[in-house]
């Protein structure tokens, strides 16, 4: 099921373990944005603030680097220039792009990053597809399960799912960096830290709660960004409550979660005009996000010393 109303584009380095991820939307389209983690990095993420002019942006880029690949919303710029689309000021057009991005600089090379000719890139391979899953784009250095550090952490990815309910189209991109352990519906774990002697599967709920000299640094790899987009029509205020109710995906999916170790951002777009009710479609947004999460996951393979959920 496709939502319509926007492009998706990967690009990323493989030997540098780094990528990203661009949504290009057809038109200028109306974005709310929820962050939760304590430790973001974001660019122009204050133009989706209500208070602000900007009705609409372009484009939503999510990427690793951390914040050193903050730098590639330029290349997402130059593609949009050079086809006349952007905000209107009269002697030009400015392309509106939000990005946030994740901690990979641990996973392959940390002085490789996503910059201008990588997102422009992503712009180029851009198309209504759906975008390949797993180690892809924002999805390449993606890892879980790091509370006791990289020895006993896991492979992820980037995941996608959707839904239909009547008229109503609701859907989800996820690049899941986590901290945590991923759970399914079911409320069982399925991949994240690994046990003491790297096999089998640990807990690291449990171990947060039971240890007594917790890790003074934790900033070495997370941050899980996400977008839900529907076909409904919405102002940029509701849509960052969708957002936000879109959060309950990550804490169902996702433990702990938003720590402050984590810069956890959510996007919620509105790509379309169909009449929908804001609380079912926070609620769907909240549900594929859940099951995104758990695709990522599912579908991210062995890499850079990672073990994928396949090969546990």
């Amino acid at each position: 099921m496709e939502v319509g109303g926007f492009r998706v584009g990967h690009a990323q380095n493989d030997q540098a373990a780094t990528g990203c991820t661009v949504v290009l939307f057809d038109e200028m389209r109306p974005v709310g944005l929820d962050v939760r983690g304590g430790g973001p990095a974001s660019r122009d993420s204050q133009i989706l603030n209500p208070l602000m002019a900007a009705e609409g942006i372009n484009a939503i880029l999510l990427a690793g680097g951390s914040a050193f690949g903050l730098d590639a919303a330029g290349g997402v710029q130059k593609y949009l220039e050079e086809r006349d689309i952007g905000f209107d000021v009269g002697i030009g057009k400015v392309p509106l792009v939000c990005q946030s991005c994740l901690f990979d600089l641990g996973v392959g090379s940390k002085d490789v990053r996503p910059d201008a000719a990588m997102a422009y890139a992503a712009c180029e391979n851009a198309g209504y597809d759906v975008p390949a899953l797993g180690n892809a784009g924002a999805g390449l250095g993606c890892t879980i399960g790091k509370y006791r550090g990289p020895d006993r952490a896991m492979k992820s990815g980037f995941g996608t799912y959707a839904v239909s309910v009547g008229d109503v189209k609701v859907g989800a991109l996820v690049a899941v960096n986590a901290l945590g352990d991923v759970y399914d519906e079911a409320g069982k774990i399925i991949a994240g830290m690994r046990g003491v002697d790297g096999t089998g599967l640990g807990s690291t709920l449990m171990e947060l709660i039971h240890d007594s000299e917790h890790p003074k640094n934790l900033f070495a790899g997370n941050t899980t960004l996400g977008i839900v987009v529907t076909n409904c029509a919405f102002r940029k205020t509701e849509l960052g409550k969708i957002a936000g109710m879109t959060h309950n995906g990550y804490a169902r999916a996702i433990r702990p979660v938003h720590t402050t170790a984590d810069g956890d951002s959510i996007y919620a777009a509105s790509v379309g005009n169909v009449t929908g009710d804001l609380n079912l479609v926070g609620t769907l947004g909240a549900y594929t996000m859940e099951r995104a999460i758990v695709r990522a996951v599912q579908t991210a393979k062995s890499a850079y010393g990672f073990p994928g959920m396949e090969d546990l």
